[in-house]
Parts: C-alpha cells; sequence; structure tokens
C-alpha cells in the first residue's frame, strides 16, 4: 500500500476543514469516458482506493469544461476532440459536506500523453459488464443510470 493512502484518512480531514473554511462550497468534474469497443476508463488514485472516473476539482477561474479538458488530459491520456454530454449534477454531501460532482459523458476524444506525475497508479479500459475488483460505489451507480435506465439519484 502506498503511503499516500496510508496517510489518507489523516489528511482527508485535514484538506477539508481547509477547504471549508476558505470555499463555501467545492466542485468537481468527472468524465465517464467510452471508447469505441464500449469501454469505459477508468483510473486507480495514489492517495485513494479503488476505481473512480477520471477528473478532478474545478479550480478558481476554470470553466466545468476546462476543468474536464485538464483532468481528462492529466489522468488518462485523453484529448477532448468534441463537446462532451452534461449528464448530472450531484451532491457529494455525504463524504464532504457542500461538495458537488458534474458528470459529462465523453464519447469524442483522441489518446494523448498523460501528465499525472504522482497521483494516478493505473489507468485502464474495461468492459462495463466484467468492472475491477474495487471500482468505487459512485461509479457503479452512474454506469446504472446511464447503460441501464437506472433513476438517477442526486446524491454521488
Amino acid at each position: 500500500m502506498s503511503w499516500r493512502l496510508r496517510l489518507e484518512p489523516v489528511l482527508r480531514p485535514l484538506m477539508q476543514s481547509h477547504w471549508r473554511r476558505t470555499r463555501g462550497l467545492t466542485l468537481g468534474v468527472q468524465g465517464l469516458v467510452f471508447n469505441a469497443q464500449g469501454h469505459v476508463c477508468l483510473v486507480r488514485h495514489t492517495y485513494r482506493p479503488g476505481w473512480h472516473f477520471p477528473g478532478g476539482g474545478v479550480e478558481r477561474g476554470e470553466t466545468l469544461h476546462q476543468a474536464l479538458e485538464k483532468e481528462l488530459r492529466e489522468e488518462a491520456g485523453v484529448q477532448l476532440t468534441a463537446p462532451p454530454q452534461l449528464f448530472h449534477v450531484y451532491s457529494n454531501a455525504a463524504r464532504f459536506r457542500g461538495d458537488h460532482v458534474v458528470l459529462f459523458i465523453v464519447r469524442g476524444w483522441q489518446a494523448c500523453a498523460p501528465d499525472h506525475g504522482q497521483e494516478i497508479a493505473e489507468t485502464g479500459w474495461f468492459d462495463p459488464a466484467a468492472l475491477p475488483p474495487g471500482t468505487s460505489r459512485a461509479a457503479m451507480a452512474r454506469l446504472a443510470e446511464i447503460l441501464h435506465g437506472q433513476p438517477v439519484s442526486d446524491d454521488w
């Protein structure tokens, strides 16, 4: 287990405390990226367990699309070639009060060199019917909403 995963339970509350003091609301973007075979892109971070859609926080001065483009390029080596489809805005209050996640569906893209430094341990493309062990509950729920017509939740 990496040192980042071991420290995450200690560091997350400290960072969240800082964000609560400096921001009234936090906003993140994630991209559900499909390839030509219908497989989805998932990333495994060095600082939290499991497989997740690529994405990250929206920084001051960034638009949602700019943040999504940056995070997809950095984390997954995905360069947008067509506008992404906004799917839904979710509350992530169970994990962090005031946090929201905006999910986009991405079908128009091309490969580029990722620039994730030490943040991403692994990137993979998976058949939605055969996701890897440790896929996040949120990723599985979003795939069920999009691919199987499950009711869309407001909670991430």
